[in-house]
């Protein structure tokens, strides 16, 4: 039995994941689904090694029908500390999360301080660090530099940042068959293009 941070229980034994919003540019795909087939893409073509984090789980109760088996049956899904995707593209380090909006907003209530503070952290350290941002009544999708978000999310006065704002600061994502959502070509322009070290390596 599994119980739930609203502390309801599923009759099922098995983990569920709260229900996918869906995102309209492939019919039955969510954000993330479509993520996760190019990040498949493009380990198959051999471009970047990209993957989503695991949910973390907070273990309640383990019992032991077999002296050599066990089984879970009580656990939470904990909020996830960190970001939802993280990998190495031509020598760097990415790391960003990815979200879903019905309006043309993106409410920061949508993205925890723990997250905004690891995007911090990464930017740091050198490396890129960036939100994916998908208006789903628009079917268009954005990857806007994770540090406009943070800056927003400390100082804006509003609790969200506005459709017209992340068009400005933002770059849309090219929607296509494979990958579904070519983010690496948004990378390459933004941040890889002026990068000397993978001109120098590739000489």
């Amino acid at each position: 039995m599994v119980n739930y941070p609203n502390m309801k229980k599923n009759i099922n034994t098995t983990f569920h994941k709260p229900e996918q919003k869906h995102y309209t540019a492939h019919r039955g795909m969510s954000l993330e689904e479509d993520i996760s087939l190019s990040n498949e893409y493009y380990l198959s073509a051999s471009l970047a090694v990209i993957y989503k984090k695991p949910t973390p789980v907070q273990i309640v109760k383990v019992d032991y029908p077999k002296r050599e088996a066990a089984k879970i049956v009580e656990a939470y899904y904990k909020t996830p500390s960190t970001t939802d995707y993280n990998g190495i593209y031509k020598g760097r380090y990415i790391d960003f999360e990815a979200k879903e909006t019905k309006v043309k907003t993106f409410p920061f209530a949508n993205i925890s301080k723990h997250q905004i503070d690891h995007l911090q952290r990464i930017i740091d350290h050198g490396g890129i660090a960036f939100v994916i941002i998908a208006f789903t009544s628009l079917n268009e999708v954005y990857l806007i530099d994770a540090s406009y978000i943070i800056y927003d999310y400390y100082h804006a006065s509003r609790k969200s940042m506005t459709y017209e704002k992340i068009k400005s600061l933002g770059h849309i994502i090219p929607q296509g068959y494979q990958p579904r959502l070519d983010y690496l070509k948004v990378i390459d322009e933004v941040y890889i293009k002026e990068d000397k070290w993978w001109k120098r390596k590739n000489q």
